[in-house]
């Protein structure tokens, strides 16, 4: 990301448009399969569309970065395309960071009394979770800390770049289902975790696969714990161990709010824009 005082700047109404433009067009895709498979529930057909927009917007990104961004090297500037080696130390380390919060957030509650350890995840549970590691894991950072902060970056400079894109990566969220409260915490936890995601990519000089691991590990592990090993109180205040009565969201709550402010704190010296490079440096790496 960050681009050089010459380079081109993508018009905001084509920003603003591209993906709700995809994702519209995915929606109406999956329409016909509820003629085919009258089986299929409202929400499985929502799924179908989002995967449909997200085959959209990989077959369309190639041309939005060679058009807009002025990249030759689309998917190196989006930090996907990196050395092999350096791709996996980077998703490991991200998953790293990921597990370690999880283990604090349960030991947190175990110790309190606000969970317990029991049950069993079966093997379907387990490869939910390994589908919502990976898939929303790469979906989310490729759209956020991808396509959208290099296109923030270009339209608002680097400086701004970074709060806009956890602000905007918040606010899509459906934190307004929630209460008052619970809304506003869950909103401000998205903000912690869209930085959180954002420092990851710059503290892998640019590479995606970091904050993929990293997002993905939350979201995957999370669900594993919640399906079957981590019993959760039902009692358990929301202010500590999350939004949300039935499914918690930990970065909502007091616990996850610590754990992403202390990962803010280890990668404070990458809040600078000009602390390492991300995205479009990468063009410039052979």
């Amino acid at each position: 990301m960050g681009a050089a005082p010459d380079s081109p700047r993508p018009h905001w109404i084509g920003t603003l448009l591209y993906v709700p433009l995809l994702y519209g067009l995915g929606w109406l895709s999956a329409r016909p399969f509820g003629l085919l498979f009258p089986s299929w529930r409202p929400d499985q057909l929502d799924l179908a569309g989002a995967a449909i927009a997200l085959v959209l917007l990989l077959a369309t990104l190639p041309w939005r970065l060679r058009r807009a961004w002025d990249s030759p090297t689309p998917w190196r500037s989006l930090g996907v395309v990196v050395a092999p080696a350096a791709g996996v130390r980077a998703f490991g380390r991200g998953l790293l960071k990921a597990v370690l919060l999880l283990v604090g957030v349960s030991g947190v509650l175990v110790a309190t009394g606000q969970a317990r350890w029991g049950g069993t995840l079966t093997a379907a549970e387990g490869l939910n979770a390994l589908a919502l590691l990976l898939g929303v894991g790469f979906a989310e950072e490729l759209l956020f800390r991808g396509w959208l902060w290099g296109e923030l970056e270009l339209l608002a400079g680097r400086r701004r770049a970074i709060g806009l894109q956890a602000a905007i990566f918040a606010l899509v969220h459906p934190w307004t289902r929630l209460p008052g409260p619970e809304a506003l915490a869950l909103l401000g936890g998205l903000v912690l975790l869209g930085l959180v995601l954002a420092l990851q990519r710059r503290a892998d000089g640019g590479a995606l696969w970091g904050a993929v691991g990293l997002h993905g590990g939350l979201v995957g592990g999370w669900f594993a714990l919640l399906a079957g090993p981590l019993q959760i109180a039902p009692g358990a205040p929301a202010w500590l161990v999350g939004a949300g009565s039935t499914s918690p969201n930990p970065i909502g709550g007091l616990l996850g709010w610590l754990g992403l402010g202390a990962l803010l704190w280890v990668r404070r010296r990458w809040w600078s824009p000009g602390a390492g490079p991300a995205g479009r440096a990468l063009d410039a790496q052979p």
